[in-house]
């Protein structure tokens, strides 16, 4: 009789540790999942009017419903989930005006990605559309790969592909038809 119960209780202490070792592992699976944030933001403001200068003066002036600042990450951006609409001041004090839908910029790469409804109106009346447009801040250089629409007095310009300089005065066209009235 000895010998039989002592096989049931190696038997039970055995599943009993097995049980536990189980349990334990699954309770911290739980716990670490509760305690992972996946990509919060380290910090949020609603209804933003940032003026940036340089030297006393307003280079631009950016106003969004909502910014969301990921500096806390590996590869740091700052999100603006509805939309930006941000006035640029030339040297001269004319005025540029770049709206979107939805922007992120990149801390790293200083590349600002702009999406839906994106337009620049220039300060001399140009206008380019798209639905999505980056921005070279070190360059000062933007590009897209879809589609786009530009005007100005002289001339419509459409197609798919496109990148020129902040102010405009050398672009390239990938694959475009348009209408140009008058070349300077």
């Amino acid at each position: 009789m000895k010998v039989h119960f002592g096989k049931y209780f190696l038997t039970l202490v055995t599943v009993l540790a097995v049980t536990v070792f189980f349990s334990c592992e699954s309770n911290f699976k739980d716990v670490q999942r509760i305690n992972a944030v996946p990509f919060s933001p380290i910090g949020e403001a609603e209804h933003v009017n940032l003026k940036y200068t340089d030297s006393g003066k307003i280079k631009a002036i950016l106003v969004s419903p909502l910014l969301l600042d990921f500096s806390n990450l590996k590869y740091p951006y700052t999100e603006f989930p509805k939309g930006v609409f941000v006035t640029l001041f030339d040297e001269r004090g004319n005025k540029s005006y770049v709206e979107s839908d939805y922007a992120i910029t990149y801390a790293k790469t200083d590349i600002i990605d702009l999406q839906g409804h994106v337009k620049i109106t220039s300060s001399d009346g140009k206008v380019l559309q798209t639905e999505q447009l980056y921005y070279d801040q070190k360059n000062e250089w933007f590009f897209t790969e879809k589609y786009f629409k530009f005007t100005d007095a002289n001339s419509y310009l459409e197609g798919k592909g496109i990148d020129f300089s902040k102010d405009f005065s050398v672009m390239n066209a990938q694959q475009n038809r348009g209408e140009i009235s008058k070349i300077e």
